[in-house]
């Protein structure tokens, strides 16, 4: 579905979603307890869709309606197929969980999940039990994980982090999780630190090392409610950034451990006006200014603090961001596609971006390339041009905010 934006800034109110990396754990960890939780998360998007229907197909019986989803453990494997969609997350925390069950079968990724990296998860599940193997189109799996001394490198992906950290307990015997180099999104790690010690999982993390008891069942209670996610309010807390009346994003947890509660530290950097008032945050334009963002804590801010960028004084460094290139889309790419086909000037290095700020941007068309973040940030230039804004494939953003447009037409228009 294409869909044309009226330029202009922004002001208004959002209530922003759940956090769909929260919603992950919180469904998973449910699902692997022992008696029914009900998760209070507002907005399901596709990706926490498919995380419900694998856990269904290895024998959890999971119902979701309006903002609501019950969840009831894991019993006897349903299916030998699972749905995963577009997900990552699903993928890359269930294989190790799937392992540690002793489930068997295929995953059925689609878009460009299938050629986005799974080693050395993969290799580190083999050494300890199961076999996997990776075809055109799907990743068959089976065997059962053994306790032992795991390792894995943290500069490649904190999910692989975070599916251990799941899926080790579930083991008849302790282990240990030794964590080597640079941890990348730090943050995701400690949500799932933070989930774990809720449902009363027991581990130890000494240096770089974990060590976790065995034959552990997480409790998630009977009830949980995901905190708003930071990721999605980043939208519109960029376009605030771009508005003299300003966006005030409400539903934000002040003392969450989401890595992209950063976009509000590096929006005050490059010069936005940022008031923090309990679980709200307003912010209006400022003196914007071109600034360095290192992007290895935060991937998944980069296309919309990019867009910022692009209207700043001055030029804006992106860095280490090589890990963009394996997203929905190669972010790198795209994002530079996004900003130079609206008039902007954005040059694309091997592991970076280079933005140089104009006036405004012009208007044009926006392919999406299927990617949600894309999307979602065109909507973001389409508030500093000066022409329409076209977006192609527009609701590819049902893969982490299905009412996005909805929320975004609620907004006021500058005239």
């Amino acid at each position: 579905m294409t869909k044309e934006l009226i330029p202009g800034e922004r002001t208004g109110t959002v209530l922003i979603p759940a956090s769909k990396s929260q919603a992950h754990r919180a469904v998973i960890l449910a699902a692997l307890g022992l008696h029914d939780v009900g998760i209070t998360c507002k907005g399901i998007s596709n990706d926490i869709i498919a995380t419900a229907a694998c856990m269904n197909s290895a024998g959890a019986n999971i119902e979701i309606a309006d903002n609501r989803i019950h969840v009831s453990p894991v019993g006897s494997q349903r299916s030998s197929t699972f749905e995963c969609g577009e997900s990552g997350s699903t993928l890359r925390f269930l294989l190790p969980v799937f392992g540690a069950l002793g489930v068997s079968g295929e995953f059925l990724p689609k878009g460009r999940l299938i050629d986005r990296p799974l080693y050395p998860l993969d290799k580190v599940l083999k050494t300890h039990g199961m076999s996997i193997q990776k075809t055109e189109s799907t990743i068959r799996f089976s065997g059962k994980l053994i306790p032992g001394e795991y390792e894995i490198p943290g500069d490649v992906s904190s999910q692989y982090i975070t599916g251990l950290l799941m899926a080790l307990p579930l083991l008849d015997g302790d282990s240990s999780l030794k964590v080597t180099g640079v941890l990348q999104s730090k943050g995701y790690v400690r949500m799932t630190e933070e989930l774990l010690r809720k449902s009363g999982i027991q581990y130890t993390h000494t240096g770089d090392t974990y060590f976790i008891k065995g034959s552990q069942k997480p409790d998630m209670g009977d009830s949980f409610t995901v905190e708003g996610d930071y990721s999605n309010a980043a939208f519109y807390l960029c376009m605030g950034a771009l508005s003299c009346d300003g966006i005030t994003v409400n539903g934000l947890n002040p003392d969450s451990s989401q890595g992209d509660k950063a976009v509000i530290a590096i929006l005050k950097e490059m010069g936005a006006d940022i008031a923090v008032s309990g679980n709200s945050v307003t912010v209006r334009k400022g003196s914007l200014k071109g600034v360095t963002i290192d992007a290895s804590q935060i991937p998944d801010l980069i296309p919309t603090l990019s867009v910022v960028a692009s209207v700043c004084d001055g030029e804006t460094h992106i860095i280490n961001a090589e890990r963009l290139r394996i997203k929905e889309s190669d972010r790198i790419a795209s994002t530079c596609a996004l900003i130079n086909n609206l008039g902007g000037n954005a040059k694309e290095l091997p592991d970076g971006i280079i933005i140089t700020g104009v006036r405004n941007l012009t208007g044009g068309s926006v392919d999406s390339c299927n990617d949600h973040r894309i999307a979602m940030s065109a909507a973001v230039a389409a508030c500093a041009s000066i022409g329409k804004v076209t977006v192609l494939d527009s609701m590819c953003v049902r893969k982490s905010y299905p009412g996005f447009w909805e929320d975004f037409s609620e907004l006021d228009i500058k005239s």
